[in-house]
This record gives structure tokens, C-alpha cells and sequence, in this order.
């Protein structure tokens, strides 16, 4: 089984896109991206220096763009799997058909601003754990008033808050463990981005999503999501919430991947799939050189999964227009037909009742967010 990465913010090197600027098509595709996205691409991705490109406004749409031409030259419609870190979860999702490249690409760029403008606001920052038994290190973090922002398995965890509390956390490190600063412009993944979350939304509210036509990860607990408005909305809370990438690697485990191939630019995942996943095949794409030993990869290990994904998902949506309350938690244990909200309309409530028996995973909807009929509100459920 096949499983195509594409990476998130701190893969970009200078200079990465400028071999695929020779292949037919490119060129236009990026100036095409730009106009999208607010940003000159092709400048950003040939001849910015590594100041430039660490800029998050910049940085987002250009990873996402890389991912996604990528993509384009290889014959990705055998790939079972796809996933994302942080922001390149974008681009997945779009290689799993919930969104368009223009939409991606588009929301990459909102994404990047918004979250630029959040970190601008107070001064915030983020430190790679390295080492430490992770329950411990999760613990000390939570325990320094910081954010476990990013689990990314193999022995990696990134905390993320104030950089006051980040310097003392520094000055006494769990046991076992090594805490390095990372250069980036704040704490993402936490609430400190909650101003983007809002204005990503905004935009969000837009778009008309798909359902995945293969499996697609999410960062929020590395479960399959098999419906596309509630893979969009888990993209929107995903600029507030932890990436548990560790749980993602897991599931490919799970379900049997044999080989990986990391989208351009490609590396820092590849990294982690070698000290996690044992024994799998591992593409790195980087240069146009790299594409004939990916679709060898793609030839022999690609092709649809032996036995679907079980799913016993169901989704619960609104069916008037008006406040959203919900009246149990995440956790929670549901039978068919319970009463697991209600809409407030000027008529009175109207009740939210859960399509299935089974867990309330997952609100897709918060305390008194207006919603409209037909908005996806719960999942109920799970997935392996």
C-alpha cells in the first residue's frame, strides 16, 4: 500500500523549485498560484534567500504549491493513502479531491497571512523536545503553562507558548530530554492563532468540499476522514489544534503501508517515517530526477487497499438555521435518535439528534456558532 506525504512549514530550502521550472507547464502553473495566493511563487520558490522563505505569509503557499506540482508529474491515482503535516495537510486534501488546487492553494495564503498577523500580536514561540518518555515530556510542557503544539512521533514533541515560559521550560527540561529553540515567528497550533482560525473560517465558509476518493489522514488524531465538509472544518481547527502526527504514522502502520513518497520538499517526514515505520520503502521527490524511482514505487506498490477502510462514521446536521448548542460532550456515548443538540430559532429549538448509535467524536460545530441548514454538527462514530 502506497501512502504520498506532503510536508508542512520548515521543509523549504532556497532555491528548491528551481529544477521543475524547466518541465512544461510549470512556470504558468506558479504564476497561475500567485495570483491566487498573494505571493510571487516562482520568485519565492527559485531565487528567496532563507530569510525570505521563513516568512509564514510566504512560506504556507509556497509548500503547498511545491506539493501539489509535484504531484502533477507523477500518476498519483493508484496512492491509497495521502496525509499532510500542518499545513501540507492542504495539499492532501486535495490530492484526495476535497478540494480544489485553487482552493488550496487560495486558503494556503490566507492561512499564511492570518497566522503571520496572530503572531505579530504577542510574543510567542516554539522548542523541539527531543528524547524523554513522551507521557513525561507532554506533562512538563502542560505543567509550564505551555502547548504540546506538535507530536511527531519518533521521539519528537514541540511545545509551543509565551517565550518566557519557553526559556524557563528550557532552563529545566524533562528527564532525559533535550530542548532546542526553533527559529519560527510563534507558537502554532494553539490558541495563541486563534484570530487566523476565524478568518481562515471565514473564507472556509465558501468553499463546497468533497468527499476524499481515497484515504486522507487527519492531524487531529491520525483517523481516516471520510466526509468532506467535516475534513474541511477539521482544516480550519487545525490552525488552533495540536498536529498529532505520531498518531497519523500509526494509522499508515495500521493499515498496512509499504512504501511512502514525500512530495517536494521532501525530507523531514521521510525522517520520521525511518525511525517509526520500519521496514517500509521511502521516496524522497525533490528534484525532476526523482520522479522515475517514485513511479517505480507508485508501479509496484500502489493500487487500491485490499479491504476498505471499516467505517462506522455518521455525521449530524443541522436541518434549521440558527445558533448552534450542543447538549453533550466529545466522549460521549450516543444511541440513534438521542438529543445531542438543538438550533435556536425564532420559532423555538429546534433538536439535533444523533443519526447513529455510537461515540461523539468529534463537534463540528461550537457553542452558539450560527449555522445553516444542511451544516455538519458531530461525528459519531470512528475509524480505525
Amino acid at each position: 500500500m502506497l501512502a504520498v506525504l506532503a510536508p508542512g512549514q520548515g521543509s523549504q530550502k532556497p532555491g528548491f523549485l528551481a529544477p521543475w521550472l524547466a518541465r512544461p507547464g510549470v512556470e504558468a502553473r506558479l504564476r497561475w498560484w500567485s495570483a491566487l495566493s498573494g505571493v510571487d511563487l516562482v520568485h519565492l520558490g527559485t531565487e528567496a534567500d532563507a530569510e525570505e522563505i521563513k516568512d509564514t505569509a510566504k512560506t504556507q503557499p509556497l509548500l503547498v504549491a511545491a506539493a501539489l506540482l509535484t504531484a502533477e508529474q507523477l500518476p498519483l491515482h493508484d496512492a491509497a493513502l495521502v496525509a499532510g503535516h500542518s499545513v501540507g495537510e492542504l495539499a492532501a486534501s486535495a490530492l484526495a479531491g476535497v478540494l480544489t488546487p485553487e482552493a488550496a492553494i487560495t486558503l494556503a495564503g490566507v492561512r499564511g497571512r492570518e497566522m503571520a498577523a496572530a503572531c505579530a500580536l504577542e510574543p510567542t514561540g516554539m522548542s523541539a523536545v527531543l528524547g524523554g518518555e513522551p507521557d513525561e515530556v507532554v506533562a512538563a510542557i502542560d505543567a509550564a503553562g505551555l502547548y504540546a503544539a506538535n507530536r511527531n512521533g519518533a521521539g519528537q514533541i514541540v511545545a509551543a507558548g509565551s517565550l518566557a515560559g519557553l526559556e524557563k521550560f528550557a532552563a529545566e527540561p524533562p528527564a532525559r530530554a533535550k530542548v532546542i529553540k526553533l527559529q519560527v515567528a510563534g507558537a502554532f497550533h494553539t490558541p495563541f492563532m486563534a484570530p487566523a482560525e476565524a478568518a481562515l473560517a471565514a473564507v472556509a465558509s465558501g468553499i463546497t468540499p468533497r468527499d476524499p476518493n481515497r484515504v486522507l489522514l487527519s492531524n487531529r488524531d491520525g483517523a481516516p476522514v471520510g466526509h468532506g465538509p467535516a475534513m474541511l472544518l477539521r482544516l480550519v481547527r487545525q490552525v488552533t489544534a495540536p498536529v498529532r502526527w505520531d498518531l497519523c504514522m500509526q494509522t499508515m502502520a495500521d493499515l498496512g503501508v509499504t512504501a511512502i513518497v514525500e512530495l517536494a520538499p521532501a525530507g523531514t517526514l521521510a525522517g520520521l517515517a525511518k525511525r517509526a515505520l520500519k521496514g517500509i520503502e521511502i521516496v524522497t521527490v525533490n528534484t525532476p530526477d526523482d520522479l522515475p524511482k517514485a513511479r517505480s514505487a507508485i508501479a509496484r506498490h500502489g493500487g487500491v487497499l485490499a479491504s476498505p477502510v471499516p467505517s462506522q462514521d455518521s455525521v449530524a446536521v443541522a436541518t434549521a438555521a440558527g445558533p448552534f448548542r450542543p447538549a453533550c460532550d466529545e466522549g460521549d456515548r450516543v444511541e440513534a435518535g438521542q438529543v445531542i443538540g438543538s438550533v435556536q430559532t425564532a420559532q423555538g429549538p429546534v433538536e439535533v439528534a444523533a443519526p447513529g448509535a455510537g461515540v461523539l467524536t468529534e463537534w463540528l460545530a461550537r457553542l452558539d456558532d450560527p449555522v445553516a441548514p444542511g451544516r455538519p454538527l458531530a461525528r459519531i462514530g470512528g475509524q480505525l
